[in-house]
């Protein structure tokens, strides 16, 4: 019978069988293409097909080996700029090869990032790559490594991209890059200019990737035989909020600072306005640093001084390594490179400069 308009009952395959007079397998095999049938049956499951208006479930099509392959690209916030040009990169090299890339913003709730890994892995997707830093702690490590085993059981693979490695035997592929050495760079050009009192407007004290340019700010100092007043650390989020809010508080506190190195370049957006805010000028009254290089660094007032990190590039390689690898090989980690951006937003230490003076 003909579904009535307005109907949403959704119909099944084996409704579909029963209309058409044949086994839900054959109604199958005549939607997969891939098994012969006789042009009349043929004719009969497709036309089952229109009246009831039938769509095949992809999670089933997965499991018998149909449909388009998948990706999976697991992150926290999608509208983290780095992040969508990371995503931009696994979008671009996914559909390349003939993949399609499905994305999750999880919000940083790990039962939801749980619940979309099993997702992928009962649907067989050919990698789950997971984005961002974490919290490295033996529970991470534990629920991880149960990830990276499920899927690759599943004949699937994880991928962490900037996540903290699991150590040998993971069947897990480490794709990141040189977060350390990109601040410690950073912060050695700005002692090069002369700068003693720098403030440091960080992420979470207890996040990887924070902490990872936290430390490169740190040996930077140690570097040259100096040690950072810890008051100059401040501890927010990677968020242009953070940048203002910290700055501002920075400046009502009275720190004596001539330089700020933000742990991202949003940070440092924020940071900027707190500080022209107070009717201080940068470079001239106090440089400025950023992290990440997203694009309207170049387009700030002045232009930002910063660290370029390759995240289109990072998720481009990330697919690429993980295709056509065994999904229980050992673990393999891949490091890129990073450097820094030298614009207007960083000045030598002239007499008077400085914040809280």
């Amino acid at each position: 019978m003909t579904r009535k308009s307005g109907d949403t009952t959704r119909s099944t395959i084996r409704d579909v069988a029963a209309r058409a007079g044949v086994s839900a397998a054959t109604v199958s095999r005549v939607l997969g293409g891939v098994y012969p049938v006789s042009a009349e049956t043929r004719a009969r499951v497709l036309r089952a097909v229109r009246d009831l208006d039938y769509v095949a479930d992809a999670r089933a099509k997965a499991v018998a080996g149909a449909g388009t392959p998948t990706l999976a690209f697991v992150l926290e916030d999608i509208t983290g700029p780095s992040f969508a040009h990371m995503a931009h990169g696994v979008e671009r090299e996914a559909t390349r090869r003939g993949h399609l890339c499905l994305v999750c913003s999880t919000d940083g709730d790990v039962r939801q990032e749980l619940e979309f890994v099993e997702m992928m892995r009962s649907q067989r997707a050919a990698a789950v790559i997971l984005v961002g830093g974490a919290a490295d702690t033996p529970e991470y490590r534990e629920r991880t490594r149960r990830i990276a085993d499920s899927l690759a059981s599943a004949g699937s693979r994880l991928v962490l991209c900037g996540r903290p490695p699991l150590g040998s035997g993971a069947p897990v592929t480490v794709v990141e890059y040189d977060n350390e050495g990109g601040a410690h760079a950073l912060v050695a050009h700005v002692l090069a200019q002369g700068h003693r009192r720098v403030l440091f407007l960080g992420g979470g004290p207890d996040h990887t990737t924070a902490l990872g340019r936290e430390r490169g700010y740190t040996g930077a100092h140690r570097a040259r035989g100096l040690d950072p007043d810890p008051a100059l650390i401040l501890h927010g989020d990677f968020t242009r909020d953070s940048g203002y809010r910290l700055t501002r508080r920075a400046l009502e506190q009275g720190l004596e600072f001539t330089a700020v190195v933000a742990a991202t370049d949003m940070v440092a957006a924020g940071a900027l306005t707190a500080l022209h805010e107070a009717g201080l000028d940068v470079p001239g009254d106090v440089s400025l640093t950023g992290y990440d290089d997203i694009p309207f660094a170049r387009d700030l007032h002045p232009a930002l001084t910063t660290v370029h990190v390759p995240y289109e590039e990072l998720g481009r390689l990330a697919v690429r390594t993980v295709l056509g690898r065994t999904p229980d090989a050992p673990g393999e980690h891949l490091l890129l490179g990073t450097h820094v951006v030298v614009r207007d937003s960083v000045a030598g230490v002239g007499r008077g400069s400085g914040a809280g003076r």
